[in-house]
């Protein structure tokens, strides 16, 4: 479960993480009223639980109170990666000195928490990990013990010469672990962790300029009182209808929609088609047992993103019943005239009765998984 910038900084300030003076506005004239209150020049921010905000226009610096007001009625009127602005963060400007990157997330591949630390902050941490691999930290982190301070403050000076700020430094990163740890997060994350000029920093010289924070939805029952913090106007709305239906869908930027049953598979179909030069749409899966209507909805949902130029279904039967899938995948068929091309895979329980089903209709049949992602990833192009 994700939640917004203004929401992560709330649970930050609560745990003494230092964060700036900033209010939330609905509207652009509150929005102009919270400039007044805090003082200008002011760093309007649009409201989306979606990366790239800044990129998208939907952070802007204000500094006359008359621009204030359009400023944010601009804002309000966006739709960024699908996402409409319903909300703004009306923040003070910090001077700003130096950009870094504080993050702690799952390293599965070694089954532990994992700090994160650069210099390079401001950006994804994924273009980093791309460009300059070499300016990431990382500090794996014992689930038995524990975030050490002496991990921290290691840290802290590998960026910082100023041992003040190497303190503060790891009072933060301590601080961000326990949320990390005491909320069941799968990612906590400051970007851009900032140090302010000199001439103008007070105490704290380190304040959190954004917040991120997704909880792992596995342990949200533990959770009671995050429930309040759920806005479902802010979700990707095929990501809201998928999750009401029963599938498990995540959109992505390629052409090649999947539909996949298990998460395992979805993953290795997702592989392949990069391997064959394609670019996935999205990962779908249906689950470990399917019926029609959850065929139906997931067509739906993959055709609704119009990027996608090929249809791939990867389905290998055990729980999941191939016939359902093809009944399902068939009734789409006559609900809505598909213009784009659908490759199907039907391997395992009912795969005979399955091909039965299909026989005669639009869908092009594939032997094996390799087949199948090959026929996709060519008729996308």
């Amino acid at each position: 479960m994700k939640i917004h910038e203004y929401q992560a900084k709330a649970i930050f300030a609560e745990y003494g993480i230092p964060v700036g003076k900033e209010k939330v506005a609905t509207d652009p004239e509150e929005a102009k009223a919270i400039a007044q209150e805090l003082g200008l020049p002011v760093v309007i921010k649009a409201q989306v639980k979606v990366g790239g905000r800044g990129k998208a226009g939907g952070i802007k610096l204000v500094e006359k109170i008359e621009d204030v007001a359009s400023v944010a009625n601009q804002i309000l009127q966006m739709t960024i990666k699908g996402i409409p602005v319903k909300k703004v963060l009306v923040a003070q400007a910090i001077p700003i000195a130096q950009e870094y990157y504080l993050g702690i997330t799952i390293d599965r591949a070694i089954r532990k928490p994992v700090l994160l630390a650069s210099s390079a902050g401001g950006v994804d941490i994924e273009e980093i990990a791309r460009t300059a691999p070499q300016k990431i930290i990382k500090q794996p982190i014992e689930p038995s013990i524990g975030l050490l301070p002496f991990q921290t403050r290691n840290i802290g000076f590998k960026l910082f010469a100023d041992s003040q700020i190497v303190n503060e430094f790891s009072a933060i990163a301590q601080k961000l672990y326990q949320i990390f740890w005491d909320k069941d997060c799968s990612l906590a994350e400051i970007n851009p962790l900032v140090t302010i000029r000199q001439s103008q920093a007070t105490s704290p010289r380190l304040i959190a300029l954004d917040a991120k924070i997704v909880f792992d939805d596995n342990g949200l029952f533990l959770h009671p009182e995050l429930a309040d913090l759920q806005d479902p106007t802010g979700e990707e709305p095929n990501e809201l209808e998928a999750k009401k239906a029963g599938l498990s869908y995540v959109k992505l930027e390629g052409n090649v929609g999947c539909v996949v049953n298990g998460a395992g598979l979805a993953m290795a179909t997702m592989d392949l088609i990069k391997r064959f030069g394609g670019e996935p749409a999205n990962f779908l899966d249906i689950g470990g047992s399917s019926s029609p209507e959850k065929m139906i909805t997931a067509m739906k949902i993959i055709l609704s993103d119009k990027n996608v130029k090929a249809i791939l279904i990867n389905i290998f039967g055990g729980i999941t019943r191939c016939d359902d899938v093809a009944q399902g995948l068939l009734a789409a068929l006559k609900e809505s005239k598909i213009a784009v091309p659908i490759v199907a895979r039907l391997t395992g329980t009912n795969e005979a009765e399955a091909h039965k089903i299909l026989n005669g209709s639009q869908v092009i049949p594939a032997k094996d998984m390799a087949e199948a992602v090959q026929k996709a990833v060519a008729l996308a192009k």
